[in-house]
């Protein structure tokens, strides 16, 4: 459509909004309500403009009107300017003038449009009114109730984008104000991003009131490794310390939002608790050395044992360039081909790298129906969640939730079946054959176009089911298949060939075609597969292995037999560890080498879509911390090998010389070019060597007992939440949640003790549950108190009596 903006004609999509597309001609309208992420409301009126109508010019309101074909708009006339600065004079009323002190000085939209849109002086020389502040409305957000000027753009986020409407509006006229629920905190995993769309000052986020100035910070755009989303993120830092995180309005992946994970996660990279020298095991303690001594002790170590009998586990928490530098050094150096990145994630390597058709995150909006039989995204991929929810609630997409417990998005799906855990084969097999009380989820998944959403519902769950699944799934008509997987960039470090079965660029290591191109680059590597982690873990402890290296791998806490793993580590002759903590399992190690963090370091990352992203460095490492590609390259130059992996920039290049599935990804791209959004590989100058389709294999049905519901929640005791402060206090409390009917059969109430016996027994205190499915009991992972139970299918639950 044509229109004409300020006298200058324009050609804007149809339907679009007036605000929008005159931004997108080149002409500013001020506003504060309007985000281009939410739906338009038209409260605060700064958005005014005059429009021409059969009866005369009128003023409206440019954030709700769309365009019209011929539509003139004056955006500057004297009418629009004496409205926008008697908005401006009335919100100015009672805000204080607190610039000076305020978080948001400097950035803030209010004091920008006061200054070029104000009448420059106010008429109002009354006394202000004047609350307590600030106020903690969760542990995170604080409230400056006097700055607020209405514009409900936080109570609009919370309602319509992540579905927890826990802020609501009180009071009438100048009295109104945003408060929480009685006895109910603004408990939203999303909270932060009220903070960051908040134009004014009044929502700030505690972690970083009073850190710093914006005018101080220095930013660069990267990825949050929260999970396999990789939402991208503006890390903000003043004098060399991170300081904020900002969620980058990406379309592709995360529209700007962020979980309070991605969010606030930065902090660990400054605590004390950091390794900050290399370590090396002295007279039964870990005692600091220099570089030199640590690589030149772990050279020996390794040069003085076979190659067959060293293996890799890891590599799922580094950038790309560091996975393909420890697969290079794996394969070609030590040759050795027992690597692997996954510790129990569930899928088969295959599967989670080379499974076609993909999905890709915008395929959800297209989609007619969502089938999610995995994990609840809400705990596990939260933005992935609230691209689901935007799908089925704003898009129409029908959503069929397949999974043992109620999850976040249960109120918006058409569909939910339940089932308890270890009767996954069996609920496949109705739902595929639409037997029963399944029929009506059979036929949705058969109306049109499907995007199956897949991965383990909990981690004691048989891993096979998720693949099966998604075989069925490939049937259906336009069918296209996403996988899930937790760890931060593991789909990247397969893809780097840090899998027993694969080569990098998403090839397979049987066969002979890739291992010799590869061979070309490399020089001779290891033939045929190696073991996987839990293989790995098992050689270990029966002696096949003697000596593993750990990339930023803890197995005692994230292997689903944490007592297999630390007997592992406890029998390896030789450990050598690549973090940033003394974790569990980095305690177990003879040589630990201190890596570099967020914001330290410089690459790419894979996510679950196969799309590429740019890290970028922003501060320099703590203490003598360096990137795992750098610390590979001078420990191989000490076993006399040569990794040619001289700075990132020169490992990425070779990715995309060796990789085929990477063939044409450049930083240059990424960086600068039509790659800043990301670049899904393989690329048109890319091939994929692997196309792996899903298979249904034989799985045993678990009903004897409790089935285990061993499921994430998004602030676990994981050790980059543990060393950060803002989220260690929102790690919840470990239950055993049962059903109200198991509870009744058990005699127990809420609060009771039961004894929960799995790989080991755990004592917890009983929650009931009626959104789990009968005959199951729910333990969430990686907790302290839950850490021991492990991943058994099926658990005994056994209440514990006071004797007394």
């Amino acid at each position: 459509m044509e229109i004409t903006i300020d006298g200058v004609a324009a050609q804007v999509p149809a339907g679009e909004l007036l605000i929008k597309a005159a931004e997108d001609a080149g002409t500013y309208i001020p506003r504060f309500c309007w985000h281009p992420r939410m739906k338009p409301v038209g409260m605060c009126r700064m958005c005014l403009v005059e429009l021409e109508t059969p009866r005369g010019t009128m003023l409206t309101t440019a954030c709700t009107q769309q365009v019209a074909d011929g539509m003139v708009v004056d955006t500057r006339s004297e009418v629009v300017t004496k409205a926008q600065e008697g908005v401006l004079e009335f919100l100015l009323i009672n805000h204080p003038l607190d610039c000076p002190v305020c978080d948001k000085g400097g950035e803030c939209p209010l004091q920008d449009q006061a200054f070029a849109y104000g009448p420059g002086e106010s008429r109002y020389v009354e006394p202000k009114r004047h609350y307590e502040k600030p106020i903690a409305i969760s542990d995170l957000v604080l409230m400056d109730r006097e700055r607020c000027i209405l514009c409900a753009r936080c109570t609009r986020f919370s309602d319509e984008v992540s579905g927890d409407p826990l802020i609501e509006f009180k009071n009438r006229g100048n009295r109104t104000e945003v408060i929480t629920f009685p006895d109910e905190p603004f408990s939203s995993y999303f909270s932060g991003n009220t903070v960051q769309i908040c134009p004014v000052g009044a929502l700030t986020a505690a972690p970083f009131r009073f850190q710093a100035r914006p005018w101080d910070l220095e930013a660069v755009e990267s990825v949050s490794l929260v999970d396999t989303v990789h939402s991208k993120i503006s890390l903000q830092s003043s004098q060399n310390r991170l300081t904020r995180v900002y969620g980058v309005d990406n379309d592709p992946t995360n529209h700007g939002w962020l979980s309070d994970k991605d969010r606030f996660i930065y902090e660990h990279v400054h605590s004390s608790d950091r390794l900050t020298e290399p370590l090396v095991r002295m007279d039964g303690d870990l005692a600091p050395v220099s570089w030199n001594e640590a690589l030149a002790h772990v050279a020996e170590r390794l040069g003085s044992v076979p190659g067959t009998e060293i293996a890799g586990i890891g590599g799922a928490h580094t950038l790309n360039e560091d996975a393909y530098a420890f697969s290079k050094f794996m394969r070609s150096i030590i040759v050795s081909p027992h690597v692997d990145s996954r510790i129990g994630d569930g899928l088969s390597a295959e599967f989670a790298a080379a499974v076609v058709p993909r999905a890709l995150i915008d395929d959800l909006d297209e989609a007619h129906t969502i089938l999610l039989w995995g994990p609840d995204l809400k705990e596990s991929h939260p933005v992935l969640y609230l691209r689901v929810r935007r799908a089925a609630r704003e898009l129409g997409v029908q959503l069929l939730i397949v999974s043992p417990r109620r999850t976040g998005l249960d109120d918006v799906a058409a569909e939910t079946i339940r089932y308890r855990p270890g009767t996954g084969p069996d609920v496949l097999r109705r739902l595929v054959a639409g037997e029963g009380d399944l029929e009506s989820a059979h036929r949705l998944l058969s109306k049109g176009s499907v995007v199956a959403v897949v991965g383990q519902t909990g981690l004691a769950e048989d891993a096979m089911l998720a693949e099966a699944v998604a075989a069925h799934a490939r049937d259906l008509p336009e069918s296209k298949i996403m996988p899930l997987l937790h760890r931060g960039n593991v789909f990247g470090a397969l893809d780097m060939g840090l899998a027993p079965s694969l080569l990098p660029g998403r090839a397979s290591a049987m066969s002979e075609e890739a291992r010799a191109a590869l061979e070309g680059a490399w020089g001779m590597v290891p033939d045929g597969s190696g073991l996987d982690t839990a293989g790995i873990l098992a050689a270990l402890e029966t002696g096949q292995l003697a000596t593993v290296m750990l990339m930023g791998a803890d197995p005692i806490r994230d292997h689903s037999d944490p007592g297999s793993a630390r007997r592992a580590l406890d029998n390896a002759d030789f450990v050598v560890a690549f973090d940033m903590f003394l974790t569990d399992s980095v305690r177990l190690a003879d040589v630990v080498l201190p890596v570099a963090g967020l914001g330290e370091v410089e690459g790419t990352v894979t996510n679950l879509e196969g799309r590429v992203q740019k890290v970028n460095r922003l501060i320099p490492p703590i203490g003598r911390a360096r990137p795992p590609w750098e610390i590979l390259d001078d420990l191989a130059a000490h076993m006399g090998a040569h990794l040619g992996a001289t700075s990132a920039s020169a490992v990425a290049k070779e990715i995309a010389s060796v990789a085929p599935a990477y063939a044409g990804v450049t930083w240059d791209t990424l960086d600068w070019g039509e790659g800043r959004e990301g670049v899904v590989v393989p690329t048109e100058d890319g091939v994929q060597p692997l196309q792996y389709i899903p298979a249904v294999g034989a799985i045993p049905v678990v009903a004897d007992r409790f089935g285990l519901h061993l499921g994430r929640v998004l602030f676990d005791d994981g050790v980059a939440v543990r060393h950060s402060p803002a989220l260690a206090g929102l790690v919840p409390a470990a239950w055993a949640h049962l059903h109200p009917r198991d509870a009744s059969k058990l005699a127990v109430r809420e609060g009771d003790l039961v004894a929960v016996s799995g790989m080991e027994t755990v004592e917890l205190p009983v929650r009931i549950d009626p959104g789990l499915a009968p005959g199951s009991v729910y333990v969430p992972f990686n907790l302290e108190a839950t850490a021991a139970i492990g991943a058994a299918a099926s658990v005994s639950v056994d209440a514990l009596r006071d004797d007394s």
